[in-house]
């Protein structure tokens, strides 16, 4: 595990870290979810949005689709009634954990999809395999992002998509400044975002464009902001003193202005090899 003094960067990079720490199980991304799906602005839906992306593409009756780092499969999970029967779905994380729970998560919902441990720099299948290749709010956690994104070209056949999601340099900007109050410097703008992934993907794919999501966070009550802030990497050490100081920053907050309100910046990339 990652020692105390390890900054906030390297630990967002490091797969030991990442893996012991944060994604061992679905535990910390169960908490930001929460949040989430309880206070978001936009009544529709984060993931339905992102199938409405999925489904505006053409692909065949038949498309071969990966998801890397799908996590415990709630894209999935939400959308599987809207999947083309046809499809021929591979789910796959780093963390042997999150397949087991994105494999638990969907096994009643009549998904034919296979489940893999997959590291994206090292993508165990054949050149031109699939139609489409998604990894969404994963790839700022790569220690190699260009022999990621090789591989990721290396599998998608001649036409297919890569789909990537990302935060913007906004993304909770709220949220961040009330955990750097007390001393967490988690939650740093992700090395790939909205801003410059663009530029990191268009050497790997002919055409890459970017659609946003707007949202945003409503929030009324204090403890789910404060599992939120826990379950980053920069509370990872929280004592305490720091977490109380924390809670009563938010109770304040709530009790002077009846809410907390938070800004999200996400998007979507969608980019294709001709």
């Amino acid at each position: 595990m990652a020692d105390h003094d390890q900054s906030d960067t390297t630990r967002w990079q490091d797969p030991n870290f990442l893996l012991q720490n944060q994604y061992q199980n679905a535990g910390n991304l169960s908490a930001r979810n929460d949040l989430h799906v309880r206070f978001s602005t936009n009544a529709y839906g984060w993931r339905r949005w992102i199938f409405d992306q999925i489904g505006a593409l053409t692909l065949p009756a038949d498309a071969h689709v990966l998801e890397l780092g799908a996590g415990p499969g709630w894209l999935w999970k939400d959308n599987a009634a809207r999947a083309p029967k046809g499809w021929q779905v591979v789910i796959s994380d780093a963390s042997p954990g999150m397949v087991d729970a994105a494999r638990n998560n969907l096994a009643e919902t009549g998904l034919p999809a296979r489940f893999e441990v997959v590291d994206i720099q090292r993508i165990p299948f054949d050149a031109a395999s699939f139609d489409l290749v998604m990894a969404h709010h994963m790839l700022y956690h790569v220690p190699d992002l260009p022999a990621a994104l090789a591989e990721v070209r290396r599998v998608l056949k001649p036409g297919g998509h890569f789909l990537a999601a990302t935060n913007g340099e906004d993304h909770l900007r709220e949220l961040r400044e009330l955990m750097l109050h007390v001393g967490w410097p988690g939650m740093t703008t992700p090395t790939f975002n909205l801003e410059n992934g663009g530029g990191i993907l268009s050497p790997y794919f002919e055409t890459v464009a970017v659609e946003r999501y707007g949202d945003g966070l409503h929030i009324t009550e204090a403890e789910p902001v404060v599992n939120y802030a826990l379950s980053t990497i920069g509370a990872t050490h929280a004592d305490p003193d720091s977490v109380a100081r924390f809670r009563a920053l938010v109770e304040r907050i709530l009790s002077d202005e009846g809410a907390l309100r938070v800004r999200k910046a996400t998007g979507l990339f969608i980019a294709r090899r001709e």
